[in-house]
């Protein structure tokens, strides 16, 4: 088997696992009625509200961007702020999306190590300004797993989640990875969420092994009100909903969603090991979900990219994003670490 110089660049990079691929050809075989009014998009809304042991609503949109963008459109208008941290998908890498859809919201970013929020800080930013001239703070944005693949516990998320009351801030979660969280937390999905004080959240498959969809799921459901009309005003309305939904379907029935998640993680554990004790390799973040994030010389990168192996540097501190999925495979790690090996030896002349 040859082996896949891809494996390590992205969780999107992953095609569809069988378990959607399955589902996606049983919503193929007949005619179904459109825009979401079909028994996939039910079903899928169903699993939803037993997966998180409440009433909620459900919202089915394209992808993470829209899911974030219009989740926040819902709690902020164009005079208000978001708090979420300065590495934050929102922050980086949404090309001014939450701003746009919320009318002009301002984000403020704010430092944390491991890319994780503190009270502290977040307090401290909504109280540098409370003045006329200055976007009020209205909106707190977390990341569940974070970019830096680190997780929020249950208490840290509720000491969040409190400072956030006090000042008047509703609660968004970027769940993009929020399943690969939960399988690491050992918590449930609702302890991770409403019951720690969430609002709303952006719950992603996509990069767990469907092929496109998001979920916006309203714990508060007053917050949702003509929320399918923001939706189709932005153009994310599917028309043949059932193709985003059934895959949805095959991973969530039967909790299968966990063990692909489970594997991912277990794939990232693995590769954090076999390069963990390579001379030159630092390990940054703790590994909790399937994101392995080490730093090693430039010359050793270079090294490895003529091998033909993709990764890339996100964290702003020189290094390496390995990021794993369903897909991953063993002797994919085991020949990264052995190339590592030999891209050090080379790129120190030995």
């Amino acid at each position: 088997m040859s082996v896949d110089y891809n494996a390590f660049a992205s969780d999107n990079g992953a095609g569809i696992c069988p378990d959607a691929w399955s589902a996606l050809e049983e919503a193929n075989t007949a005619h179904a009625p459109s825009y979401g009014d079909d028994a996939y998009t039910d079903t899928a809304c169903g699993y939803l509200r037993e997966i998180f042991e409440a009433d909620v609503d459900v919202f089915f949109v394209f992808n993470g961007t829209a899911a974030n963008a219009l989740a926040l459109s819902a709690l902020c208008q164009g005079h208000h702020a978001v708090v979420a941290h300065e590495k934050a998908h929102i922050v980086t890498d949404e090309c001014g999306a939450p701003e746009f859809f919320t009318g002009g919201s301002k984000i403020l970013g704010c430092p944390g190590e491991g890319a994780k929020l503190s009270s502290p800080e977040v307090e401290r930013v909504v109280k540098q300004r409370r003045d006329l001239h200055f976007p009020k703070p209205r909106a707190l944005s977390l990341t569940q797993a974070t970019e830096f693949g680190t997780i929020y516990d249950v208490e840290e998320l509720k000491e969040l989640t409190a400072c956030a009351r006090i000042h008047g801030l509703r609660v968004h979660v970027d769940g993009a990875r929020f399943a690969n969280a939960v399988v690491s937390s050992g918590a449930t999905p609702a302890d991770l969420t409403w019951r720690a004080g969430v609002d709303v959240m952006s719950f992603g498959l996509t990069k767990l092994g469907t092929g496109v969809g998001e979920a916006v799921i309203f714990f508060d459901r007053a917050l949702a009100d003509e929320f399918d009309y923001r939706c189709k005003h932005a153009g994310q309305l599917a028309s043949k909903m059932r193709f985003i939904t059934s895959a949805w379907c095959g991973l969530l029935r039967e909790d299968r969603w966990r063990g692909v998640a489970r594997q991912a993680n277990d794939r990232a554990q693995s590769l954090r090991q076999s390069i963990s004790d390579i001379p030159g390799v630092e390990i940054l973040f703790p590994t909790e979900a399937n994101a392995v994030f080490a730093r090693f010389p430039q010359a050793v990168k270079e090294v490895m990219h003529a091998r033909g192996w993709h990764f890339y540097e996100l964290a702003g501190v020189g290094d390496s994003r390995l990021m794993c999925s369903w897909a991953t495979r063993e002797e994919d790690i085991t020949a990264f670490a052995a190339d590592l090996r030999l891209a050090f030896d080379e790129a120190n002349g030995r």
